[in-house]
């Protein structure tokens, strides 16, 4: 197990090292729910993520002879670039195995920071296998990101930095992989002030460590892809299972869908950029959890999330909260028939983001031609409207999804 001596020793090892990051006030937070709502801005630790803190405590332990024979890992990227980042502080070699489909962002990063990266596997337990295989041949140490004592104790110092910020906190919300995050936290926060909540969050998607408190052991889950890649473990580790049983008080389940509403939701209104994994916290408070009155600090894990997928999150929240809509209709083939038809566009206040002209595909008819408008709106009832006038004024009107 692992002690409040532990990582208040984790603490002082750490102190000039990594940022002690800003435990924010969220208005826009606090007034949705009803609580007084704090984050605890990790995505803007060094890396971009709470990983560096048990990766340096734990190289940090190290006796020379270890050091010398160089450090390996496991990860699907934010743990790699915490190790990676240790590594090159302390001038030794690391050699990181991700995941073939982690975010490239990572990938780059972490080769960035000087360690050599090994794609294996599709999850990170794929990862990890392959990472053990190198340990074995090579000699090197295995930094596990989670299921490790000073890797524990390093994540723990955030609980510490919460109750010193904010002592009177009633409620602490942790996303949750393998368990090395909430565990340090807990142990922090319980060993030190026994009546604060200590809550767990999941993605339905790779739900491990839920599965296995269930079963009262350690259970494997195949699991789904997730947005969440920072926290799809699909083994969750026995010593932070042991932790977590002890200290957490709740585990919840959130879906992709609320995910990405949080994502999109903290960057369009609290201007903070979360992965994935970053943003479960926050898909619960907004979901799942009844703070009214309470004062709660929210972990916001990590922020390195691939701008290609934030585009793909930003533009599907658009569509769902009606301010971006796809409309197809047809128009006679003949010269003026698409200015008619932008033209009412228009009139409607709709912005025309882009246009399509098909004459060829085998669903147009003869004489016709389609077109598929992309639309920037106001709102759903916007898009009601311009369905409505467009049928009235005789348009076959058909919008996707």
């Amino acid at each position: 197990m692992v002690s409040i001596e532990d990582v208040k020793e984790a603490q002082d090892v750490l102190k000039k090292v990594v940022h002690r990051t800003a435990l924010t006030y969220s208005s826009v937070l606090s007034e949705i729910t009803g609580g007084e709502i704090y984050l605890k801005m990790e995505n803007l630790q060094k890396t971009g993520a709470f990983k560096i803190r048990g990766a340096y405590n734990k190289i940090a332990h190290l006796s020379d002879e270890e050091k010398e024979k160089g450090v390996v890992a496991a990860s699907a990227g934010n743990h790699a670039q915490g190790v990676a980042l240790a590594a090159r502080i302390f001038g030794i070699s690391a050699t990181i195995v991700m995941p073939k489909y982690a975010p490239l962002s990572k990938i780059t990063k972490t080769k960035k920071l000087g360690a050599q990266v090994i794609l294996e596997g599709n999850v990170f337990d794929e990862a990890y296998e392959a990472a053990l295989r190198i340990q074995e041949k090579t000699g090197a140490v295995f930094i596990h990101p989670f299921n490790d004592p000073y890797v524990i104790a390093g994540q723990g110092t955030i609980g510490l930095e919460i109750l010193e910020d904010l002592p009177d906190v009633d409620l602490v919300v942790v996303p949750v992989g393998g368990g090395g995050l909430i565990s340090g936290i807990s142990v922090a926060i319980k060993s030190s002030k026994p009546g604060v909540q200590v809550i767990g969050v999941q993605t339905e998607n790779m739900p491990s460590m839920v599965a296995s408190l269930r079963r009262g052991k350690v259970e494997k889950v195949e699991g789904k892809p997730t947005l969440a890649d920072g926290i799809a473990v699909k083994k969750p580790g026995d010593l932070t299972f042991e932790i977590i049983k002890k200290y957490v008080d709740e585990m919840i389940l959130v879906n992709e869908e609320e995910i990405a509403d949080a994502i999109l939701f903290l960057l369009e209104q609290a201007k903070v950029v979360a992965e994935g994994a970053g943003a479960v916290g926050v898909a619960a408070l907004l979901n799942r959890l009844d703070v009214k009155g309470k004062k709660v600090a929210i972990v916001i894990s990590g922020g390195n999330i691939d701008v290609n997928m934030i585009d793909r999150i930003i533009n599907k929240g658009l569509v769902k909260s009606g301010r971006k809509v796809f409309i197809e209709t047809f128009v006679m083939d003949r010269p003026g028939a698409l200015k008619e038809l932008l033209g009412v566009v228009a009139e409607l206040g709709a912005n025309v983001l882009s246009v399509s002209h098909n004459r060829s595909s085998k669903d147009v008819p003869i004489g016709y031609a389609k077109i598929e408008l992309e639309l920037e709106t106001v709102d759903e009832k916007h898009v009601e409207e311009i369905e409505r006038v467009l049928i009235a004024k005789g348009y076959e009107v058909r919008i996707p999804g």
